[in-house]
C-alpha cells in the first residue's frame, strides 16, 4: 500500500538568462536547502536550466540551442542525482533536452529519484513560439515513488489540455506536477489579475479529479519576459459537502519573490473520486471505453 504523508517542495525560480553553470549552481543550493528541510519531493519551474527566452529568441542560432541543451543523462540530470541519492528525495526540473538520434529538441521535464537519473517527460503541447524550437512530445510520463506513481505535464498542458492530467489519474496518480512558465505583463494594467486567471483552471483540476497539484513558476525577468512566479501546492479541502474545494497547502498565488516553499500534505484526501467505483451504479463514473467509440 502507498504512503500517504508526503512533503512537497516548489520553488519560484528566477533564471540568469543563458547562463547554465550559474543556475544549476543554485538550483543544487535549492534543492540541498529542500532536502535538508524534509522535502521528500521538489519541483522546479519549466525551463529553469538556462532560461525561457533564450531558446525563442531568434537571435541564438538552432546550433547554439542544440549544443547548450542536455541528453536525459546530462551534467545537470547527474548533479541532481547526486542529491537524490544523498536525501532519498525526488527532483523536477525544466530544461530543454536534446535527442541525439533524431537530431532535435524538446521542452522537458527532468526527473531523478533516490536510485539515480530517472527519465524526461517531453512536453506535449508546446505553446506559440516554442513551437519554433522545440517538437511535440507524444507520451505521457509517471514515475514511482512510495506514495504511489506522480504525473507531470509542462504548463499549457496543464491549463488548457485537461486529457492529460485524467489520464494520469485514472492509472492512479494523486500528486500532478506542473512546472510552469507564466509570464506577466507587467507594463499592462490588470496584469496581475490577468495572471491569476491561469490558476481558475488548475483549481478546477484538483476540483474534478480530487487530486494534488503542485506547480512551480519562473519569477522575474529573464531576457525579457517577466515571470509571474506564484508557485504554490493546491489539494483537496476537507469539508462536510459531497463536492472539493481547493486549499493552497504551501506557497501562494501572489508570490512575486524567489522563495523555496514546502507543504505537508496527506494524499489520502486524494480520492480521485471520479475514477472510484461509484457504489449507486457498480463502475466509475469515468468510461474511457465508452469516450472512444465517439466519433
Amino acid at each position: 500500500m502507498s504512503e500517504d504523508i508526503l512533503t512537497a517542495a516548489v520553488v519560484n525560480f528566477k533564471p540568469d538568462a543563458g547562463k547554465k553553470e550559474n543556475n544549476l549552481r543554485r538550483m543544487k543550493g535549492f534543492a540541498e536547502a529542500a532536502s535538508k528541510r524534509g522535502a521528500d519531493l521538489i519541483l522546479f519551474p519549466e525551463m529553469c536550466l538556462m532560461g525561457y527566452d533564450y531558446y525563442i529568441s531568434r537571435d541564438i542560432t538552432m546550433e547554439e540551442k542544440k549544443k547548450s541543451a542536455e541528453q536525459k543523462t546530462g551534467p545537470s540530470a547527474e548533479a541532481m542525482a547526486e542529491i537524490s541519492k544523498k536525501y532519498g528525495s525526488y527532483i523536477v526540473y525544466g530544461a530543454a533536452e536534446y535527442d541525439a538520434e533524431k537530431d532535435c529538441l524538446y521542452n522537458s521535464a527532468f526527473v531523478t529519484g533516490p536510485d539515480g537519473v530517472i527519465g524526461t517527460y517531453q512536453k506535449i503541447h508546446p505553446y506559440d513560439t516554442e513551437n519554433r524550437w522545440c517538437e511535440k512530445g507524444s507520451r505521457p510520463f509517471m514515475f514511482d515513488t512510495p506514495w504511489g506513481p506522480v504525473g507531470i505535464g509542462i504548463c499549457y498542458d496543464s491549463y488548457q489540455f485537461p486529457e492529460l492530467m485524467r489520464y494520469y489519474v485514472s492509472k492512479g496518480v494523486r500528486l500532478y506536477l506542473n512546472p510552469t512558465a507564466e509570464f506577466e505583463q507587467v507594463e499592462l494594467a490588470g496584469s496581475r489579475e490577468s495572471f491569476l486567471h491561469y490558476y481558475s483552471t488548475l483549481d478546477y483540476g484538483v476540483i474534478c479529479n480530487s487530486i494534488y497539484i503542485a506547480s512551480a513558476n519562473l519569477v522575474g525577468y529573464d531576457m525579457e519576459t517577466y515571470f509571474a512566479g506564484g508557485s504554490c501546492i493546491l489539494g483537496p479541502k476537507t469539508t462536510p459537502f459531497i463536492e472539493t474545494d481547493v486549499y493552497c497547502y504551501g506557497g501562494s498565488r501572489d508570490n512575486r519573490q524567489e522563495p523555496l516553499d514546502l507543504a505537508t500534505i496527506d494524499l489520502s484526501l486524494a480520492e480521485r473520486s471520479l475514477c472510484q467505483v461509484n457504489p449507486w451504479a457498480g463502475e466509475a463514473d469515468y468510461r474511457p471505453q465508452v469516450y472512444k467509440t465517439f466519433e
